[in-house]
């Protein structure tokens, strides 16, 4: 039995086809059954969109596919080609399942059609089918717009009526989401922001989070919130990464259109919203996508390709165009629809190697490890994508050296707007939990980054995933003392908002959250007593606000002109200095002390004499430092060093970062 098999055969049952309810013949396109009636001569599925379904290529099979309302009653159309029967049931007809049998079109789609009068918004319903293996199956729509809450897996007849009031964001948005624009993003997990622990420990609605998280997010000084799946999952503890729904916002905090209000909110109040976009595997769970109709449907037939045994789930199949379809919809929709400004999309490496995490695999036809099919729906993604929407950005969560992820596709590209910069997390997340007599060590671990920060158009995250499974927070990562273990934190936020690369933090972060995220919980706000955390807590504020006013630290991010090393040779000291610029000259030299040793008369070279004003030092006691600084800023020497016509004598505060400006 292939992987998964008894994940969703548990609770189906074996049936004779002697025993199989009959089928009526139709009167004038009709089906009587017990009042309800079910009509055959409407379909809001045309040739054309038949031809485009198949051939791999349709952005907007929501329109067709799913439930529709009308006045009067609902059409549904579902894709089953290897069903052998396909029943309607739901509140409408007392859950008889054998009552309201669709409808298979004759021209080869594969999809089951039918109107049924009576249907109201609010009901439930299911498909029951009957594969050709000789079973029963009930399923959730895969086109539902909304379901009930899990446990419970029936779909809701929905309609997706919404007024907005986000046309100026729309409008200015393309400039907000530019690769030369300051990008600044915080990450949330929607059921762990905040709870309600008077209440059971309850997690708070869309329309709850909506002015609490707008608020928060813009006093921080981010720009954009990025929040973990918002699809429908069955199980909480996947955060969202297990989808069952890839058209259904998850029903635990609302309904559609509470979701849509969350988002209009953010946006009146100028704040971007991603969310995280899984294409690459969906779950086992019996009402959702696995052997759909009996078959693999959704998936690879072969279980080296269709089976991911890291996440014990199924791979979608990128070669069958029907597939592809329905992926690129379901993007499509959540741009259209919902209003987001971009999708993260989730483990893209596991799509493009046939060998990810596997010890057996089947080649490309090459005899390559790359999986053709998956390379050639990503570029079909963001291809349709950035030509259907204006000022929308996709971005890849991509871990290996694969080239030219966000590149454009008419250059051999896979056309994302971004890619995450795993390498540079990696690296300096060890570097920095390294005791600082050690770091010297491994020096190179710091500068490598530099080498191939601008292959990319690079995100910087420190992710949810970095504070899950054992790894423990940021501030418990860090080497050293209680002080030491806040300066060492200050250090690796000053040192990251000045890297070349936009920002990404989870929550929790930004003020050193002790323990390691619980997705069962709330974020431990009653820390912000203490003097340490609310430190941390202004610098990113601080941060944010640097980064934002000033071109030089985001202009040019994904320009190699943005940046420029002074020294990076000072392993001895664990010290490096470098300039960031914009494309008007303005010059900001930071420099990183990566040791608790401060650092007096400490010479920089720099290209410019006269006033160098410091704009910002994590060594500042308003963020918990020592206070440590120079004293506003300093004046150039004549004294040329580092290959510069002049100098500064600085003091380097411990385990801390200074940023300068040339004003004078």
């Amino acid at each position: 039995m292939l992987p998964g098999f008894k994940a969703f055969m548990h609770a189906e049952c074996f049936v004779p086809k002697c025993l199989l309810p009959p089928v009526f013949p139709s009167v004038h396109g009709l089906y009587y059954n017990r009042g309800m009636r079910v009509f055959y001569d409407f379909s809001l599925i045309t040739d054309y969109d038949v031809y485009l379904f198949r051939e791999g290529s349709h952005c907007r099979l929501y329109e067709k596919l799913g439930c529709h309302l009308f006045e009067d009653g609902a059409y549904f159309a579902v894709w089953a080609p290897h069903a052998e029967q396909v029943f309607l049931f739901g509140d409408f007809n007392s859950w008889d399942k054998h009552s309201l049998p669709l409808r298979k079109r004759e021209d080869g789609s594969g999809i089951w059609e039918g109107f049924v009068k009576g249907v109201k918004k609010g009901q439930r319903y299911k498909y029951h089918l009957y594969t050709s293996w000789g079973y029963w199956t009930d399923r959730a729509d895969p086109f539902g717009f909304f379901h009930e809450t899990p446990p419970l897996t029936a779909s809701i007849v929905w309609e997706l009526s919404y007024e907005w009031h986000d046309e100026e964001w729309l409008k200015k948005r393309r400039n907000l989401n530019h690769h030369r624009s300051p990008i600044s993003i915080y990450e949330v997990h929607l059921g762990s922001w905040r709870r309600v622990p008077e209440e059971g420990n309850r997690w708070l609605s869309y329309r709850e989070l909506a002015p609490l998280l707008a608020e928060y997010v813009k006093e921080m000084g981010f720009t954009h919130v990025e929040f973990l799946p918002m699809m429908e999952h069955p199980f909480y503890g996947s955060w969202g990464y297990q989808i069952t729904s890839y058209f259904a916002p998850t029903s635990r905090y609302g309904t559609p259109q509470d979701f849509m209000y969350l988002v209009d909110y953010l946006h009146q109040e100028g704040i971007g919203v991603i969310l995280d976009w899984v294409p690459s595997h969906f779950p086992t769970d019996g009402h959702g996508l696995a052997y759909f109709d009996g078959t693999h449907l959704y998936e690879y037939g072969d279980w080296r390709k269709g089976w991911h045994p890291d996440w014990k789930s199924y791979v979608f199949d990128y070669g069958k165009g029907e597939v592809r379809s329905f992926l690129l919809s379901s993007a499509h929709f959540w741009l259209e629809k919902y209003h987001v400004d971009g999708l993260r999309v989730d483990a893209v490496a596991s799509m493009l190697y046939l060998d990810y995490s596997r010890h057996e695999w089947v080649p490309n036809i090459y005899g390559g490890k790359e999986n053709l099919e998956a390379i050639d729906f990503l570029k079909k993604l963001n291809t349709c994508l950035y030509r259907d929407f204006e000022g929308i950005q996709t971005i890849a969560e991509e871990s290996t050296a694969f080239p030219m992820v966000s590149r454009p596709v008419y250059i051999g590209g896979l056309g994302f707007g971004f890619k995450w910069n795993m390498g540079w997390m990696n690296d300096t997340l060890f570097y920095m939990s390294k005791d600082p007599i050690y770091r010297k060590y491994h020096h190179h671990q710091l500068t490598f980054s530099i080498w191939y920060a601008f292959s990319e158009n690079f995100i910087l995250p420190l992710s949810h995933d970095e504070v899950v499974h054992g790894k423990g927070s940021l501030i418990s990562k860090m080497p050293g003392d209680y002080w030491q273990k806040f300066a060492n934190l200050r250090l690796l936020f000053g040192y990251m908002w000045t890297h070349p690369g936009k920002k990404l933090l989870f929550m929790g972060g930004e003020f050193a959250q002790w323990r390691e995220w619980n997705h069962d919980q709330s974020l431990d706000w009653h820390l912000l007593q203490y003097e340490s955390h609310r430190g941390i807590q202004r610098l990113i504020k601080d941060l944010n606000k640097l980064y934002r006013e000033e071109k030089a630290l985001h202009e040019l991010d994904c320009e190699p002109e943005g940046f420029e090393w002074i020294d990076f040779y000072d392993w001895e000291k664990s010290i490096i200095s470098y300039l960031r610029k914009s494309s008007e000259g303005d010059l900001l030299l930071v420099v990183c002390n990566f040791t608790p040793v401060p650092r007096f008369e400490y010479r920089i070279g720099v290209p410019k004499a006269g006033f160098w004003k410091e704009l910002l030092n994590t060594d500042s006691e308003i963020y918990g430092g020592s206070n440590l600084g120079n004293m506003g800023g300093v004046w150039t020497e004549e004294v040329p060093f580092h290959g510069r016509p002049f100098s500064l004598k600085l003091t380097l505060p411990p385990l801390a970062v200074v940023v300068l400006k040339k004003v004078l």
